[in-house]
């Protein structure tokens, strides 16, 4: 028995869960050693979820990370010799044509991201699940890689776990919980425990169901929640009798009935011979705070399994009788059955990377057995490289707000995501309805009487186009497609398209106050943003600019996409909504690891901003502005910043134009903006909805979103944003971006597609939303790169102007070229695109206002 450490380099809280000891096993591949593994149970874990997890694995979603996730995590498993790739179905019902739409949608994405998962009939279901009845089944997604982590996770996390201590290089110690962390200058240096304290320079939080607790003693949340999810037995079931195996027949998915099920193989294994027929709550989700989970000794069954009432499910379990009518024929298993506790987050995604509190501490927690070796891969290569081989923003701890970790919060947004665990299908544009109106501009009542379409970013209530507006309709009606197809036109208002082709003839106003805003200042503010940012900011020629730039990390890939205003005393970040938070942290991580000098101010509540743009913007802003001559093009420059006065208010403005539109960004204090607004309407100018400037003006003029089109496996050189001249300065990644400078090609470009044809099957017109694989036409096989990154659709959007679908992807060097013909697929359908522009390539002149031809 090893004496209880002092020191440690890395203490890993909940080492025995499989999260923790995948994490164990990817540090100490690394190179990682002297770690120290606590859990407040047994090792492997016999309270948390992964001992009752149902332990399957399938690769089918619609998120890319999520995918590459559970691969990486079937080839851990399978290496290891713990994994039965037994195939898995997802059925759709007959009738049921909402859910054979959304598992066509899924064989497409998988398509995209690597899957093999095929559309297959009923017979073909039939045969590998004959406890169907095949005349309920209209059709099925079959994944032939799907399967169950064997025998146990539990047991995978005890031989990890094993594997490590036999290397020296890893200490565990079982019913040693964390009673509080010791945090020095804003960094974690160690951990409190009942048998001592442990001092370390990291700590990684895996503790799954009670990593809100430990986050707490960090003075900090994690935005997720443990919710029951039934799982009930039925048996005896002796099909796999005497075969030894875990399981027999494939997975089977019934999502439509927002249930699962499968068979526990032959009746002398663990859990064997039996039905297990799991189901997710779809309308009282029932929640617990993790500090409501009864400690061991309290509890009748286990800390994180509580008592299951057939009534909970008995709809659905009716409904699931008629698809497999085996589960009203065998007994129910009432002393097996219970609510077994899982964590939903809060935007569907985990909490992984470094606390926002405290240097070195570390997040890894909101994950399940299908991806757990994979995110245990990323958190690891991130602690060692200080970033990871796939793009992690939708999972970076330091994405959130402080709003989103407050349980005003919390609490409502993970009951709704414990609402579409498993259905209905969630759309990619579909809005959360609860915790709304967090954040509203000084103008959203003024928006609310226009008929405001609100969605929302980052907090902040966003009018993606206004009722008012919807007489623009007539006058372009020919211009302005009526979508036919439901899911296409869901969450999108058409008024959206006639506002963009107004604003073009005349003069719009969009209210962009959901910018992320930050003040740099102090005596190394220049420096500081001079080594983060690939464009020139030094420099007194710089002053009185907005400068479009980039941060790279040190493989020379693209992790940011920003403007920074080069005031007289300070910089001001200008950045975007979902991207802000993250960026906030960085700038002050680096300024820190740096050493310099400087302060870091969130302003983002402070000021507001309103774009206006369109061929008639200079002289409809003369007619407010105090000192209207400012505004001639001889006196403001493209890209420059000015001071100028509208309705008595201080306003700052900067020639810029994401919209193909000559005008101006107007930013001014919150409790300016109204008065300005005011004014603006006054003479006439339209407000226009932000769908204009986010989606469909925005792919005409081929600009990028950074976590959209903008990832960090791609290079700037890739996204043809890289500027003309490598500017002499250092900067973060610089030695990698000239690397890829010198390349006589980059292995991939990012390009802009133009849909040539968008009629279905059924003769309707097709208008795209989501991600979308990108063809062979000849060979019907996804694009790879030679880096052996898939090409798919990364932003979609119909553009009025241009009348076409628009959608720019990524695409091997051998395919980037204008004019090739290549195929998209959407929905099971192949529709034909053409490569309209290789890089950065706009379909709309901004200077000519006309559609290039």
């Amino acid at each position: 028995m090893s004496s209880f450490p002092e020191h440690a380099n890395v203490v890993i809280v909940g080492v025995g869960g499989i999260v923790g000891a995948s994490v164990a096993h990817h540090l100490i591949e690394r190179g990682w050693d002297d770690i120290v593994g606590i859990d407040k149970s047994g090792i492997p874990t016999d309270i948390g979820s992964t001992s009752h997890a149902s332990d399957f694995v399938f690769m089918t979603s619609h998120d890319y990370l999520s995918v590459w996730t559970a691969q990486y995590s079937v080839d851990f498993y399978d290496r290891m010799g713990h994994y039965a790739r037994v195939g898995g179905l997802e059925v759709a019902r007959t009738g049921d044509d909402a859910w054979l739409a959304e598992i066509t949608r899924k064989v497409t994405s998988g398509k995209a991201f690597g899957t093999r998962a095929t559309l297959v009939d009923a017979a073909f279901a039939k045969e590998k699940f004959p406890l169907l009845e095949e005349d309920m089944v209209a059709a099925a997604l079959w994944d032939p890689d799907a399967g169950l982590v064997i025998p146990r996770s539990q047991t995978v996390a005890g031989k990890l776990v094993d594997q490590g201590e036999k290397t020296g290089k890893l200490r565990t110690f079982a019913n040693t919980p964390a009673t509080s962390l010791l945090i020095e200058g804003g960094r974690v240096k160690g951990v409190v425990t009942p048998r001592g304290t442990i001092l370390a320079d990291h700590v990684v939080v895996c503790a799954g169901l009670w990593g809100r607790l430990i986050a707490e003693m960090a003075g900090e949340d994690l935005p997720l929640m443990p919710v029951d999810h039934p799982l009930t037995f039925f048996g005896p079931f002796d099909e796999f009798a005497g075969t030894g195996k875990e399981i027999g027949y494939p997975l089977l998915r019934d999502q439509g009935n927002s249930a699962y099920m499968r068979d526990t193989g032959d009746p002398k294994t663990a859990e064997g011979g039996q039905i297990e027929w799991g189901y997710y709550e779809t309308e009282e989700p029932r929640m617990c705070h993790p500090s409501e989970i009864l400690e061991k000794e309290q509890s009748r069954l286990s800390p994180s399994q509580r008592d299951l009432d057939l009534e909970q499910v008995i709809g659905g379990l009716e409904k699931a009788i008629e698809l497999t009518p085996i589960l009203g024929e065998l007994g129910y298993n009432e002393s097996h059955s219970f609510n077994g506790l899982l964590q939903v987050h809060a935007d569907g995604n985990a909490s992984v990377g470094e606390s926002q509190k405290a240097r070195g501490l570390w997040y890894c927690v909101g994950i399940w057995v299908k991806d757990a070796p994979g995110y245990a891969k990323i958190v690891t290569d991130w602690m060692t490289d200080g970033r990871t081989g796939v793009d992690h923003s939708k999972i970076d701890f330091a994405r959130f707000y402080p709003y989103q970790m407050k349980r005003d919060y919390i609490d409502p947004r993970c009951t709704e995501a414990a609402l579409k665990i498993y259905f209905p299908a969630v759309h990619p544009r579909e809005p959360y309805s609860r915790a709304r109106n967090i954040r509203r501009s000084p103008f959203y009542e003024r928006e609310k009487a226009l008929g405001g379409y609100f969605m929302e970013l980052g907090g902040w209530e966003r009018a993606h186009g206004y009722a008012a507006n919807e007489h623009l309709l007539e006058k372009y009606a020919d211009r302005v497609p009526v979508r036919e197809n439901e899911w296409d036109n869901r969450h999108f208002w058409r008024v959206s398209n006639a506002e963009q082709l107004a604003m073009s003839d005349d003069v719009g106003m969009i209210n962009l106050s959901h910018f992320a805003i930050y003040d740099v200042t102090g005596p190394d503010h220049v420096a500081l943003l001079e080594w983060l940012a690939a464009a020139k900011i030094g420099g007194d020629g710089q002053v009185g600019r907005g400068i479009y730039t980039h941060f790279l990390d040190d493989e020379g890939m693209v992790r940011s996409d920003l403007t920074i205003f080069r005031l007289a005393d300070r910089c001001r970040i200008i950045d975007g909504a979902d991207a802000g938070p993250r960026d906030f942290n960085y700038i002050k991580r680096m300024a820190a690891d740096k050493g310099y000098d400087v302060t870091v101010t969130d302003e983002t509540e402070a000021w507001v901003t309103l774009g206006v743009w369109g061929p008639n913007a200079r002289e409809n802003l003369k007619k407010v502005v105090e000192n209207p001559e400012v505004l001639d093009r001889e006196n403001f420059a493209f890209g420059t910043l000015k001071d100028i006065r509208i309705a008595g208010k201080d306003v700052l403005a900067f020639r810029i134009s994401y919209v193909g539109e000559q005008g101006w960004e107007l930013h001014m204090r919150y409790e300016d903006g109204l008065a300005v607004w005011d004014a603006l309407r006054e003479i006439g100018i339209m407000a226009v909805g932000v769908e204009t400037y986010a989606n469909s003006r925005r792919l005409e003029k081929s600009l990028r979103l950074q976590n959209a089109d903008l990832l960090t496996q791609y290079n700037l050189y890739e996204a043809d944003l890289a500027r003309p001249k490598v500017k002499e300065a250092d900067f973060r990644g610089k030695a990698k971006h000239l690397e890829y400078r010198a390349r006589e090609h980059q292995p991939a470009m990012l390009c802009t597609l133009v849909m040539t044809e968008n009629t279905d099957k059924t003769g309707v017109k097709r208008y795209p939303v989501g991600i979308m694989p990108v063809l062979d036409p000849e060979t019907g096989e996804t694009l790879v790169d030679e880096l052996g990154r898939r090409s798919y659709t990364t932003s979609v959007v119909y553009g009025p102007t241009i009348g076409a679908n628009i959608a720019l992807a990524w695409l091997p060097w051998a395919q980037a070229q204008k004019g090739r013909r290549l195929a998209v697929e959407y929905f099971g359908e192949t529709y034909p695109v053409e490569v309209a522009g290789v890089g950065y390539a706009p379909l709309y002149d901004p200077e000519n206002l006309k559609p290039k031809s």
